[in-house]
């Protein structure tokens, strides 16, 4: 038998754990699924939007492969505390394959970004989605003008949130502090910012136009900075998806600039980077920018103008870095783990029996579905070690060991029981499934213990 550990649950984790077990290379391969959290599905749980229930209806696949008879998932262990070093789990496992993500947002660098009201998108998803780690931690929503940098589907999904009618969230999995602060939210105007101009944002199709959709909500762009970008006049040397943004924001372009009658405004700006967040009594008050044109080589440059736009909640989604696990070699310049085909390298050499798949191994780029040819190589390069990595004698009962070093594992069961503690709570507010958002309420449920 070949017993392996995979450290994480996101879909990285997973389609980890269902190449492993559905190869037919090497037989009586056994996968233990490890996560921090007591809730397995990573990001499909804790990072895709309330309101988007067709992408986070992909938990049933990923359900599948971890209630496979060969697969076990063993929640609430964080590697790399209470002992749980990675060279300790090579002692239990034949294998280890982190898939722990890219958790720490990045910064913009700026004057200013200190202030009260600047917060980072993450946190903000983190909040929406009941994150254990963001409660406590939450969004007063008092502004009136929020300003979200960046152009991704992050920024996206941040900037669609904060313009959507509360009402139409209380249908979905929405932790009921959070819809509770939605509901007062005082924010009318969104601003989402980008530096360079609409050919090369990142969003996908399908969720910018999902702007123009919402209820009560106007959409505008400013054919000035439209016209500053290259292949507006002609896209056709554009790849698809940056094709299709640009009939979406032509068709904002003409409409109507100051948003008619809507209840909310959303205002898409283009080639504006922020220099400074502006503050009144340790608060933010606006950002400064200056404006940016194309440099001819694919980038932009200031033009030593520059334009303040008032307000008082910013949110930066400008990307993601990976973070460093205690024991673990970590290239600071490209925030992965350095790996050869997914085989971890310590000083320039493989590593016997540690590996590394998703956004550790690659940084954090791709979708969903990226991760799924991005585990196979992986996997492919531990089954060629398997012969060599199963030789090694490992301890027999890996989960007594855990408990032994002071961890509480939560098994399959005991999200079961979380699950079926959310739906209790959802139908004891009139709503379905709502998240339980913090720790101790997630360990009782665990516990079989109904929430309050």
């Amino acid at each position: 038998m070949l017993r392996v550990a995979v450290v994480g649950s996101g879909p990285s984790g997973v389609y980890t754990a269902q190449a492993l077990v559905q190869q037919d290379l090497v037989p009586g391969v056994r996968v233990d699924v490890l996560d921090r959290l007591p809730c397995p599905y990573g990001l499909v749980r804790y990072g895709v939007a309330p309101d988007h229930e067709k992408i986070k209806s992909l938990q049933g696949n990923l359900r599948t492969v971890l209630e496979d008879e060969r697969v076990g998932f063993l929640g609430n262990v964080e590697a790399g505390t209470r002992g749980l070093t990675p060279a300790r789990l090579l002692e239990l496992y034949h294998a280890v394959v982190y898939c722990v993500g890219a958790a720490r947002d990045r910064h913009l660098g700026v004057p200013g970004e200190e202030l009260v009201g600047s917060r980072s998108a993450t946190e903000f998803v983190s909040w929406y989605s009941a994150h254990p780690d963001a409660a406590g931690n939450g969004f007063a929503l008092g502004a009136r003008s929020a300003v979200v940098i960046g152009v991704g589907n992050v920024a996206v999904d941040v900037t669609r949130i904060l313009a959507r009618g509360p009402e139409e969230l209380r249908p979905t999995d929405v932790p009921q502090g959070a819809l509770a602060a939605l509901e007062r939210s005082g924010v009318r105007e969104v601003h989402m910012v980008g530096r360079r101009g609409p050919g090369q944002a990142r969003f996908t199709t399908k969720e910018l136009r999902e702007l123009g959709a919402l209820p009560g909500v106007s959409v505008s762009v400013d054919p000035a900075e439209l016209a500053l970008d290259p292949s507006f006049a002609d896209p056709s040397g554009l790849p698809a998806v940056n094709r299709r943004n640009l009939e979406v924001v032509r068709g904002w372009a003409a409409g109507p600039a100051d948003g008619g009658a809507a209840a909310r405004n959303i205002r898409l700006r283009f080639f504006l980077r922020p220099v400074e967040l502006l503050g009144e009594a340790g608060r933010v008050a606006g950002v400064r920018f200056e404006r940016t044109e194309p440099d001819g080589s694919g980038g932009v440059r200031g033009t030593g103008r520059y334009e303040e736009i008032e307000a008082q909640l910013v949110l930066r989604a400008v990307g993601y870095r990976g973070v460093p696990l205690a024991g673990l070699p970590f290239d600071e310049a490209r925030g992965t783990v350095p790996n050869l085909a997914g085989r971890v390298l310590r000083d320039g050499a493989p590593s016997p029996g540690e590996y590394v798949a998703g956004w550790i191994k690659r940084g954090p780029t791709g979708v969903i579905g990226t991760n799924r040819p991005c585990a196979k190589e992986t996997v492919a390069s531990l089954l060629e070690d398997a012969p060599e990595l199963a030789r090694r004698a490992v301890v027999a009962d890996p989960v007594a060991a855990l408990r032994e070093l002071g961890h509480e594992p939560v098994a399959w069961p005991g999200w079961l029981a979380i699950e079926r503690a959310e739906a209790q709570l959802g139908r004891s507010l009139g709503r379905p499934t709502v998240k339980i958002p913090d720790w101790d309420g997630l360990r009782e449920a665990a516990r079989g213990v109904s929430p309050s």
